[in-house]
């Protein structure tokens, strides 16, 4: 294999693909990523046994075709580094050497026979959906899965496709957001069996490819996974099994108080009073009133906060406490200048929506 390679093409795909690769692994070849030159372009591949990842790299010149494993974070460390803005990597046997104006690396690889095969996206069926679109789906629930959880399903996003809208579904058992996906084309082909979940790390992980207005994901699901196929990437993740709960009966349907507010003023006011918020006062207070919610919060040993908002509201008293975080998380993503504010009693959830395709509760918490 001898190829070279635009710097700043290779550094962009060398990111991404190398996002997933685990930092600690007992089987050594998974820190390592494969490079395959064929064609007019090189492939580069990375996985962690339950995610992985292809991408296309087309800005090269290759000279001799070939397959190369080589320790991810030593070339993307190289290729980052370099001054050069086209760099020449050529191997050997037991090598691979890259070379730049005034330079040469020298580094040992793995058997590329026996790097784990990444799935490619050349399945029939699925379905089709804007790449933007998804991602803003995606941003507006990821956050809300559980980092840590012992219910393995809680650690991924809920998918569930109904005609040609896709709803996304994340909780960590405090908090749920869920958004609609609008679909370009409809389904084709078997689902799998049960509630299809998609691990958080697999839709971080999309998020970030880059396309334009009009780029597009292919999405098809084979055995106990899913296939992604997106510009110039194709992500593939097992699918989390498990049960997700049935958010549909904690969704409340029988509120009375509501109240639209501006996002970028909540989340001000909101971030101001749980400046004075500890662990022992919990949380921040909403208090709402004809013409008035307050945001506030008290710490015994630090003092307290006030923060006063005029809104149009002409309903019931309620005074209901939250955990700031929790509000701070949604409003950083909505894209949109307001918001409606839903709420029944004190010791009922909060709900936030957006349009018709978000929504998000959060439970309240005793001050």
């Amino acid at each position: 294999m001898k190829v070279k390679f635009n710097k700043a093409a290779m550094q962009e795909a060398l990111g991404l693909v190398s996002s997933i690769v685990p930092s600690r692994t007992p089987k050594p070849i998974l820190q390592c990523l494969r490079m395959s030159a064929k064609g007019d372009s090189i492939t580069l591949s990375a996985t962690d046994a339950e995610v992985g990842i292809s991408f296309c790299v087309r800005q090269v010149e290759i000279d001799r075709e070939g397959d190369v494993v080589i320790p991810a974070e030593k070339i993307a460390s190289i290729v980052r580094e370099s001054l050069d803005e086209v760099i020449e990597l050529e191997a050997s046997e037991s090598a691979v050497h890259i070379r730049g104006t005034d330079s040469h690396f020298t580094i040992y690889g793995h058997d590329p026979s026996q790097y784990p095969a990444v799935p490619g996206f050349d399945h029939e069926g699925g379905f089709q959906l804007n790449l933007a679109r998804l991602q803003q789906g995606i941003e507006l629930c990821v956050f809300a899965a559980a980092r840590e959880s012992t219910r393995y399903a809680l650690n991924g996003i809920l998918w569930e496709v109904a005609g040609k809208k896709l709803t996304l579904v994340a909780t960590d058992g405090r908090r749920l957001a869920k958004s609609v996906v609008n679909l370009d084309k409809a389904i084709e082909g078997d689902l799998p069996e049960g509630r299809i979940i998609v691990p958080s790390k697999t839709m971080n992980l999309l998020d970030k490819i880059v396309g334009d207005e009009s780029s597009t994901v292919g999405v098809h699901f084979i055995d106990n996974q899913v296939v992604l196929s997106c510009e110039n990437a194709v992500i593939s993740s097992n699918l989390v099994e498990g049960n997700f709960p049935k958010y549909e009966d904690i969704i409340p349907r029988d509120y009375d108080k509501k109240v639209v507010l501006s996002v970028e003023g909540a989340l001000s006011a909101v971030k101001r009073a749980a400046l004075l918020a500890n662990e022992d006062s919990k949380g921040i207070k909403m208090s709402l009133s004809k013409g008035r919610l307050v945001v506030s919060s008290r710490a015994p040993e630090t003092g307290d906060a006030q923060i006063d908002m005029s809104v149009d509201y002409d309903g019931g008293d309620i005074e209901i406490g939250f955990n700031p975080q929790f509000f701070i998380d949604v409003l950083r993503v909505l894209k949109v200048s307001d918001f409606e504010l839903h709420l029944g009693e004190s010791d009922r959830p909060g709900m936030i929506k957006s349009g018709s395709g978000f929504l998000y509760i959060v439970m309240p918490v005793n001050l």
